[in-house]
């Protein structure tokens, strides 16, 4: 039962398929997907600063040893984002100017009467996102033409981690 009392059924069982139960059952996945988790650790220079981690998300593809999958790339920290671009320096001013004029550093926001001074870097990762997911194909990133993964600190010169899990077989 659902939380919101709507009945759930698990996928094979289900009694508004009739004569379902009679079919062979579905193909068991966990025998043969894996996962590998690890964790990249940044800190930058800057307070605001886009770092290419495509080298570093390959790399731990190659290592989990998984051919056919996706790989999850997610930032760990609030002020943080992770997406896919193209790597040219004029996009990335492009996008700091785009992000300033949304959602300007030098605002008097309400988050700041915490003491903080940061509002802007959490408007920022909201709008550029938390996470991406790639396609694993042959042992390799799937990309497109030109896609990068990219990190996004936006009130950095701190520790701060991005996880890497790779699903697949």
């Amino acid at each position: 039962m659902g939380g919101d009392g709507t009945a759930v059924t698990a996928v094979g069982c289900s009694p508004t398929f009739p004569g379902f139960e009679s079919r062979s059952p579905l193909p068991s996945f966990r025998d043969k997907m894996r996962t590998y988790t690890k964790y990249l650790h940044i800190r930058t220079r800057k307070r605001i600063e886009f770092v290419n981690i495509t080298d570093e998300v390959e790399k731990i593809v190659e290592e989990s040893g998984i051919k056919d999958g996706l790989v999850l790339v997610n930032s760990m920290h609030i002020t943080a984002s992770v997406f896919i671009n193209d790597d040219e320096r004029g996009l990335h001013e492009d996008f700091l100017n785009w992000l300033e004029k949304l959602a300007p550093r030098d605002l008097n926001y309400h988050h700041h009467q915490t003491g903080e001074d940061n509002a802007y870097a959490h408007l920022w990762r909201t709008i550029m996102g938390r996470e991406v997911v790639v396609a694993v194909k042959d042992g390799k990133l799937d990309f497109g033409p030109w896609e990068a993964i990219f990190y996004g600190e936006f009130d950095g010169m701190r520790d701060k981690r991005v996880l890497v899990k790779v699903f697949g077989e």
